[in-house]
């Protein structure tokens, strides 16, 4: 494509605005958003000067051609893969191009579903374990049982039974701080220098370091052993490059399954959070969920068929997603000057796409901020599925997609069998980190006399 030496960008917020609120878009950004969709259009941009622009955008126009059309010309932005990488290290979420592709190529069978079906009776286990005793009688917070029970989830279908709980519970540990200082250093960048010279960058290097040093001691273990595990890392260990026929090293392994810890487990949690709390809000839904969860388990035995045919659940489900989705933003920067539909945007601009404001675009959907668990049902599905992305879109789509969605509904149904949900909260605290967080959400969970 030719270059532009004249650029268009959308109508800009004036910089001035932008930084009068800066403090407050810094602690909830959402508010704002909303906001300036609706000054400045569905497509906006901040001219930073120095010709640098950020565009932020809720059009399905300009997301399909990002994410999917033109995805080639747009890399993950610096933002994410400088401060991610940094503690991650290089693995799926946090590399581009040619490495980023080849990786996906060489992991991509390990999260097949027929792979990911083998994993069900394990989720199924650790979730009946996690589940089974909860409070009853009284309010309890949900996101921690939810964070609890996605994180041995993941670990369990990482590691099986190979590794301690204490071991998991520093890894646990280690991961929750380094996501909290990951926050602060991408929303406060201009404190940068002073988070160096405190020691605070150090001191959370250090511990990425140990988590990987965790990491690798069960990669090891697990090398030296001649037993079979059925889980993940079986599955990555096994998996060979095309054109080599060598597996992938221990540090490209401690990549990956880091990544596979920060990416696979708190957003399955803020999903499972936000479900919980709409059916305990809507008894009517929940006894929906009900009903649908002693039809289907009457009928088969069978967790990979059960899953396949409880669609109300998987209804409710997308349409928490849709409502709160944890990956609620994505950004962009394109390698090349580019237009996208009347825009003509210089290379290396950074785009913004929040899929909180276009998963509730009143143009798109119909009563945008209800619960109707039936958008995502037969025909109606069909209507909204090029403004839905709780799972990313394009190449770089969710690559745990199906272990997420087998583990949220087997969560969903075992909760709704074997408890009746209430809350007194009114409406959801959220928090916009990384993933969308859902703050303060109580509910209480009786036993039913199944």
């Amino acid at each position: 494509m030719p270059k532009h030496k004249t650029y268009n960008y959308p109508r800009s917020l004036p910089l001035l605005k932008f930084f009068l609120n800066a403090e407050a878009i810094r602690k909830n950004p959402l508010p704002f958003h909303r906001k300036f969709f609706n000054s400045y259009g569905d497509t906006f941009s901040v001219n930073l000067g120095n010709g640098k622009r950020i565009l932020l955008s809720r059009d399905k126009e300009v997301v399909q051609y990002i994410l999917q059309k033109n995805h080639k010309n747009y890399f993950k932005s610096t933002i994410q893969t400088k401060y991610l990488s940094k503690y991650l290290g290089n693995g799926l979420l946090t590399a581009n191009g040619d490495y980023w592709l080849q990786q996906r190529r060489l992991i991509q069978p390990a999260f097949h579903r027929k792979k990911m079906e083998s994993l069900i009776a394990l989720i199924q286990e650790t979730i009946e374990e996690e589940l089974f005793e909860l409070p009853t009688k009284k309010e309890v917070d949900v996101f921690n049982v939810m964070n609890e029970l996605a994180f041995n989830v993941v670990a369990n279908a990482l590691f099986n039974v190979s590794v301690s709980g204490e071991t998991l519970k520093r890894l646990q540990k280690i991961i929750q701080e380094i996501q909290l200082f990951l926050v602060k250093e991408i929303r406060l960048p201009h404190k940068g220098w002073w988070f160096h010279v405190s020691g605070q960058v150090k001191r959370h290097k250090q511990l990425a370091q140990e988590s990987r040093e965790i990491i690798q001691k069960i990669i090891e273990k697990r090398k030296e052993s001649n037993e079979t595990h059925e889980d993940l890392l079986d599955m990555l260990l096994a998996t060979r490059y095309e054109d080599t026929g060598e597996p992938m090293t221990t540090e490209q392994l401690i990549d990956e399954i880091s990544i596979l810890f920060v990416a696979g487990h708190e957003t399955t949690a803020n999903a499972l959070t936000f479900t919980i709390f709409l059916l305990a809000k809507h008894p009517s839904e929940c006894q929906k969920v009900y009903e649908e969860i002693l039809k289907v388990t009457a009928k088969t035995s069978n967790l990979t068929e059960q899953i396949k045919i409880m669609e109300y659940t998987r209804a409710v489900i997308d349409e928490s997603m849709r409502l709160y989705p944890p990956a609620w933003i994505t950004d962009r920067e394109n390698l090349e000057d580019d237009i996208i539909k009347d825009f003509h945007i210089r290379k290396n601009t950074l785009v913004g796409v929040s899929f909180y404001e276009l998963h509730r675009h009143p143009e798109y959907w119909e009563s945008p901020n209800a619960f109707k668990p039936e958008r995502f049902i037969g025909e109606q599905k069909k209507l909204t599925n090029d403004c839905y992305y709780p799972f990313g879109a394009g190449p770089r789509m969710c690559i745990g997609m199906s272990f997420a969605v087998y583990e949220m509904v087997l969560a969903t149904a075992y909760i709704v069998k074997n408890y009746r949900l209430k809350t007194n909260k009114v409406d959801i605290k959220l928090n916009p980190l990384i993933t969308l967080k859902p703050i303060g959400v109580t509910a209480t969970f009786d036993k039913r006399n199944n």
